[in-house]
């Protein structure tokens, strides 16, 4: 199963996401011990969704919400010889399974101060670390039952090298706004993120996972498949250079899906090179983004 650049190394056991169904509780690290586990259950639990700053006892943060929640949060210590990358990685990998979109996400300093994370944020005092060595994280996602979910990671590694990680998963409750997750009544499924490599010639890492999604999502013969093409810009590149790449890779996703028996007049291609910048896991710069639009009720999509 191909992923995301950068996992390559990983010991088997941590590629191995959940093969069959989609339910709602995301796979334990394996590499990990559970060291505490909380019920959460609020009707105003509050998720950061900006960096955060202290003023006085107080944490403020640009943009944040309370919603009405039941869940867990459970605290790991990660294994000598695993990584914070290599836990987080394990997580978004089942994320991007289910869908799941990115809601915030910030590395190091950016984050804020982690004493504030660590005892005003989560309570959990074994979480304060060094503050460039941390990480958040907050995703959405509906399971296979069309509940809502909100998933909040962060991770850390303390001034005596040990490294932490905190997964809270959130049950939302009907009616519940969140910013960025509130989507077109379910008919857009994506972003698939399909990593891509080459010059010359273009090689895909589309995972099994992908196909499967893809495959179930893109039956009905009136949904439109939304191929979008990103790349870098590299020191001695040109635009022009650039988006000249990211066609070619999208082109050769189209090929690719209409082989497969998504046929291609029922794709929309869209170049976007080194145009548009989002900074968050699992988005290596040389992408495709591939969205799937149900057509909407009552007729079929003209476009």
């Amino acid at each position: 199963m191909a992923l995301v650049p950068g996992v390559a190394a990983l010991p088997l056991v941590l590629l191995m996401a959940p093969a069959t169904g989609h339910g709602s509780q995301l796979l334990a690290f394996p590499q990990a011990t559970l060291e505490e586990e909380r019920a959460i259950e609020s009707a105003s639990h509050r998720v950061m969704l900006s960096a955060i700053r202290e003023v006085g006892n107080e944490v403020r943060a640009e943009q944040s919400v309370r919603l009405a929640v039941r869940g867990s949060g459970r605290l790991y210590l990660l294994e000598p010889g695993a990584s914070r990358d290599s836990a987080r990685r394990w997580y978004l990998e089942q994320l991007q399974a289910r869908n799941a979109s990115i809601l915030f996400h910030c590395e190091g300093r950016e984050c804020g101060r982690s004493n504030v994370w660590a005892n005003q944020v989560f309570d959990q005092a074994t979480l304060y670390g060094r503050d460039a060595d941390q990480d958040y994280l907050v995703a959405g996602f509906e399971d296979d039952d069309g509940q809502r979910w909100l998933t909040v990671i962060y991770t850390i590694t303390r001034g005596n090298q040990r490294e932490y990680l905190w997964l809270e998963q959130l049950e939302l409750s009907d009616g519940a706004l969140v910013p960025g997750l509130n989507g077109a009544g379910g008919r857009v499924t994506g972003p698939l993120i399909v990593p891509w490599q080459g010059d010359i010639s273009v090689r895909l890492d589309w995972s099994v996972e992908i196909r499967r999604q893809i495959k179930d999502k893109a039956q009905d013969p009136d949904s439109r498949i939304v191929i979008a093409g990103f790349s870098a810009l590299g020191p001695d590149d040109t635009i022009e250079q650039a988006l000249e790449r990211s066609q070619k890779a999208a082109e050769t996703m189209s090929d690719l899906l209409d082989r497969s028996g998504v046929s291609r007049s029922r794709h929309m291609i869209r170049n976007i090179g080194p145009l548009v910048r989002i900074e968050s896991p699992g988005r290596p710069p040389n992408r495709i983004e591939i969205l799937i639009v149900a057509p909407p009720e009552g007729g079929r999509s003209d476009e």
